[in-house]
C-alpha cells in the first residue's frame, strides 16, 4: 500500500498539469450536469415493510387519483374576539377564501368547513382541507403563493389565518454560521502552517471535492429521486473530512522536507505514509454510511450513499490533488518548524531550534506518568455526560416542534386550541373488505370497536372506494401526535384488527403521518443493534488489517461506544430539556428525531477512526521502527497531536456551522457531530487512547502468530519505503 500510493504521489508531483486537468474538468462536467438537470425535489418518502406504508400502497391501488401521498393544507380561521365564525359577515370570507382555494392546476380538492363540520363547538375557529396532487417539495411557487395569497386576502377582512400542513415545506436555509465554520477552519490552518499558501490547499481541494460531490447528487437528483437534505449531508461531511486528509498530507509533506529530502521526494513519501492512513479512515466512514441501507429506508440509504460518495472523492483528491498543488507551490511551502514571516517566522525558528518538547510531547508524556488517573477522569466525565441519554424520547418532527413565529406552528396551535390536540395528529385506519362477505357489515364492526377504546374522541364516517370493497376512516385521538398515549392507540387497533379479521376476513391498517412516525420510529429502534454490529465489526476486522493488533482496534471501539453516548447524552439535555437552547437557536424542544441514534453511531464512527488511525498509526510506525511502546506513544504525538487537534477544531467547526440551520433535522445533527468530536478527539483519543496504551505496554501491539500470517501486510506505517530507493537513488540507478 504505502509503496503503490508512493509513486502515485510522485507521479502526480511531476504531471501536475495532467492531474489538476482532470479534476477541473470532473467539476466541470458536474456543474453542467447540476445546471442543466431539473430541480430537487423531496425525496419521496417510503418505509419498507411497516404497516403505514402497506396502507399508502393499498390507497394507491383502490383509490386511483387519491393522491394519498399528496401534500396538503390545512387553512385554519379564527373569528374576531367575541365574533363567531359563523356570523354572516365571517362567514362569506371563508367561502370567498374556499372558493379562491380551488383555483389552481395542482389542487384535488378543497373542503368546507361549514359542509364538511369542521367547525369548533363555540363556534370560533374553522379550517379548509386543501389537497394537492403532488407533494409538498414538487409544488410550483406560484401554486404556493396562491395559497398565502388566500389566506392574506382573510386576514385583510379581519379574521386571523393560519397555514398548517406540508404546502409550504421548503429547502432548509443553513445561514451565514456555515460561513462562519468555515473561516474558522481557515484560520485554524493558517495556525498550523503558518503560511497562507499552505492552509488555503486544503480549503480548496476540500471545496473542490464538495462542489464534485454535491453537483453530481444534483444532476442526479430528480433521476435517483434525492432529496434536499442529501446534498447537505454530503456537504456537512465533505467539508470535514476533505479538509481533514488534505490537512494530514500537507503537514506529513512539510515533515518530510524538514528532513532534508527533495520536493518531490517528500510529496511521494507524504502520500506513501499519512496518505495510507487517509485511505483507511475514509473505508471505516465509508463503511458506516453505506452501511445505513441495513436500515431499509430509502432516504436514510439515499442519504448515507451519497455523502459516502463523495468521502471517496476526498480521499482521492487528497491523494492526487494535493501533490500536485504541492509542486505548483514549489518553495512557498516551508518545511516544518519554519513559518513565513507574515506569522512571526524568525521567532517560530528560534523556537524550534531550541529543542523545547512542543505541547504534544508534554501533554503523552504527562499521560504516560500518570495513565490510571487520565484513564479514570476521561470515563468519568464521558460517563456523566452520557447520563441525559438515559432519558431520551424518540419522535419525529411534527408542526408543534416548529418555532412559535411560523404559520405552521399558529395553526397547530389554533386547531389544538379548537379541537383538541389529538386532532393534529389524526389516524387514518383503512379497512380492506374485499375478503369479507358483507364489507358494509365488516367496516361498520371496525367502526364501532374503535368507537370504544381509550383516548379515542372522534370516528368519522367510513368513505368507501367505487367498488365499495375498500373504506378509510379518519379516528382522532384525545392526546397529542408525539405523545406515548396516541402510540398505544395506534397498537391499540392494530391489535384489534386480529381478532375483527378472523370474525369479518377484512383487514385492518393504520396509517396517517402518525402512524408512520410511529412505524419509523419503530424500525429505526429494531435496526440499531443490527446496523452496530454490522459496521463496528467491519471496521473492527478493517483496523486489525491496519494496525495488526486485536487490542487496539477495540479499544478503539469502546472508545467510540463513550464518545457517542456522551454526545448523544448532550443532544437531550439540549434539544429535548432545553439547556442553553437559546444560545444555540433551538427555538422549541422536544422528542429527539428517531434517526439520530442510527445516524450518529454510524457518521460518528466513522469519523472517530479518522482520528484513531490517524493518531496510532504514527506511535504503530515509532513502535515498528524500533521505539519502546511508552516512547512510541510519545513520538506519535509529537509528530500528530498538533494536526489532530487541528482537524479536530476545523471539524467541529464546520459541523457546528450547520447550526445555524432552519431546519431542526439538521441543526440537530450539526449540533450532534460538533460535540462528537470533540468528545471523541479530545478526551477518548487524545486522553483515553494514551493512557490505555501505556497501561498495555507491548500487550497493546500483541496479534496471534496464525493471524499475522493469515493478514495481508497493508504497510501504512510505510516500513517498505525505507528500503525502496529514493528518488537520487533512483536515478544513480539509471546512469549505471
Amino acid at each position: 500500500m504505502a509503496t503503490f500510493l508512493y509513486k502515485l504521489g510522485r507521479l502526480a508531483f511531476r504531471r501536475r498539469h495532467f492531474v489538476a486537468l482532470i479534476w477541473v474538468a470532473l467539476l466541470t462536467l458536474a456543474g453542467v450536469g447540476a445546471a442543466s438537470a431539473p430541480a430537487a425535489g423531496n425525496s419521496s418518502f417510503s418505509i419498507p415493510g411497516t404497516e403505514a406504508q402497506k396502507a399508502f400502497d393499498l390507497l394507491e391501488q383502490r383509490f386511483p387519483g387519491m393522491s394519498a401521498d399528496g401534500a396538503t393544507a390545512r387553512v385554519v380561521f379564527q373569528a374576531p374576539d367575541g365574533q363567531k365564525i359563523t356570523d354572516a359577515g365571517n362567514k362569506a370570507t371563508v367561502e370567498k377564501t374556499v372558493k379562491e382555494l380551488s383555483d389552481g392546476s395542482e389542487v384535488a380538492s378543497v373542503a368546507d368547513p361549514f359542509t364538511g363540520k369542521a367547525v369548533s363547538k363555540d363556534g370560533t375557529i374553522a379550517y379548509a382541507s386543501v389537497k394537492y396532487e403532488v407533494s409538498g417539495m414538487e409544488l410550483q411557487d406560484a401554486t404556493k403563493d396562491a395559497l398565502k395569497d388566500s389566506a392574506q386576502h382573510a386576514r385583510d377582512a379581519g379574521l386571523t389565518v393560519e397555514i398548517g400542513g406540508d404546502a409550504l415545506s421548503a429547502v432548509p436555509e443553513t445561514g451565514a454560521t456555515e460561513v462562519i465554520g468555515i473561516a474558522i477552519a481557515a484560520v485554524v490552518l493558517v495556525i498550523t502552517f503558518g503560511s497562507l499558501l499552505a492552509a488555503g490547499l486544503p480549503l480548496l481541494t476540500a471545496l473542490i471535492g464538495v462542489g464534485i460531490g454535491v453537483s453530481t447528487i444534483t444532476a442526479l437528483a430528480s433521476t435517483l429521486d434525492l432529496g434536499s437534505t442529501t446534498s447537505t449531508l454530503a456537504t456537512m461531511i465533505g467539508l470535514a473530512v476533505g479538509i481533514d486528509y488534505a490537512l494530514f498530507i500537507v503537514s506529513r509533506y512539510r515533515a518530510e522536507l524538514a528532513e532534508g529530502r527533495e520536493r518531490e521526494e517528500a510529496a511521494g513519501r507524504a502520500v506513501g505514509t499519512a496518505g495510507s492512513a487517509v485511505v483507511f479512515a475514509g473505508l471505516t466512514v465509508v463503511i458506516a454510511l453505506v452501511g445505513l441501507s441495513v436500515v431499509n429506508i430509502p432516504m436514510l440509504t439515499k442519504m448515507g450513499v451519497a455523502a459516502a460518495g463523495t468521502v471517496a472523492v476526498a480521499v482521492l483528491i487528497a491523494l492526487t490533488m494535493i501533490p500536485a498543488l504541492l509542486g505548483y507551490a514549489g518553495r512557498k511551502v516551508k518545511p516544518a518548524g519554519q513559518k513565513s514571516k507574515l506569522l512571526g517566522g524568525a521567532r517560530a525558528e528560534r523556537k524550534t531550534a531550541s529543542g523545547k518538547p512542543n505541547m504534544g510531547t508534554r501533554w503523552a508524556s504527562f499521560v504516560v506518568r500518570r495513565p490510571v488517573a487520565v484513564l479514570l477522569l476521561g470515563v468519568v466525565g464521558l460517563g456523566a455526560a452520557a447520563v441525559p441519554a438515559a432519558s431520551l424520547e424518540l419522535g419525529l418532527p411534527d408542526d408543534g416542534s416548529q418555532p412559535v413565529s411560523t404559520t405552521q406552528r399558529r395553526a397547530y396551535d389554533l386547531l389544538s386550541e379548537g379541537f383538541g390536540p389529538g386532532f393534529n395528529g389524526p389516524l387514518m385506519v383503512v379497512v380492506d373488505a374485499k375478503g369479507a362477505a358483507d364489507p358494509k357489515a365488516a367496516v361498520a364492526s371496525v367502526g364501532d370497536e374503535i368507537k370504544g377504546m381509550k383516548d379515542v374522541v372522534t370516528v368519522t364516517p367510513a368513505a368507501f372506494n367505487k367498488d365499495g370493497d375498500t373504506a378509510t376512516i379518519t379516528v382522532i385521538p384525545g392526546s397529542k401526535p408525539s405523545s406515548t398515549t396516541t402510540e398505544d392507540l395506534v397498537h391499540g387497533i392494530r391489535d384489534a384488527g386480529a381478532g375483527i379479521k378472523a370474525k369479518t376476513d377484512a383487514e385492518l391498517l393504520v396509517t396517517g403521518t402518525t402512524a408512520m412516525n410511529i412505524d419509523v420510529s419503530q424500525k429505526l429502534n429494531d435496526a440499531l443493534i443490527p446496523y452496530l454490529v454490522l459496521v463496528v465489526g467491519l471496521a473492527f476486522l478493517l483496523l486489525i488489517v491496519v494496525f495488526r493488533s486485536i487490542l487496539v482496534p477495540l479499544k478503539a471501539a469502546l472508545g467510540f461506544l463513550l464518545s457517542v453516548m456522551a454526545a448523544l447524552g448532550a443532544v437531550v439535555a439540549v434539544f429535548q430539556w432545553g439547556w442553553l437552547s437559546g444560545l444555540l437557536g433551538v427555538e422549541e424542544t422536544g422528542p429527539v428525531m428517531s434517526m439520530m441514534p442510527i445516524f450518529m453511531v454510524g457518521v460518528v464512527f466513522g469519523l472517530a477512526m479518522d482520528y484513531e488511525v490517524f493518531l496510532v498509526t504514527r506511535m504503530r510506525e515509532a513502535h515498528v521502527h524500533g521505539e519502546k511502546p511508552s516512547q512510541a506513544v510519545v513520538t506519535g504525538f509529537r509528530h500528530g497531536a498538533r494536526v489532530v487537534t487541528a482537524a479536530a477544531v476545523i471539524m467541529m467547526a464546520v459541523f457546528a456551522g450547520f447550526i445555524g440551520s432552519s431546519e431542526s433535522m439538521i441543526k440537530m445533527i450539526g449540533f450532534g457531530l460538533a460535540i462528537a468530536v470533540f468528545f471523541d478527539a479530545f478526551i477518548v483519543r487524545m486522553a483515553i487512547v494514551p493512557a490505555v496504551l501505556a497501561l498495555l505496554g507491548k500487550r497493546a501491539w500483541w496479534l496471534p502468530k496464525w493471524l499475522d500470517r493469515a493478514l495481508p501486510n497493508v504497510d501504512v506505517e510505510g516500513e517498505g519505503l525505507r528500503t525502496h530507493p529514493t528518488g537520487d537513488e533512483n536515478r544513480e540507478l539509471v546512469r549505471a
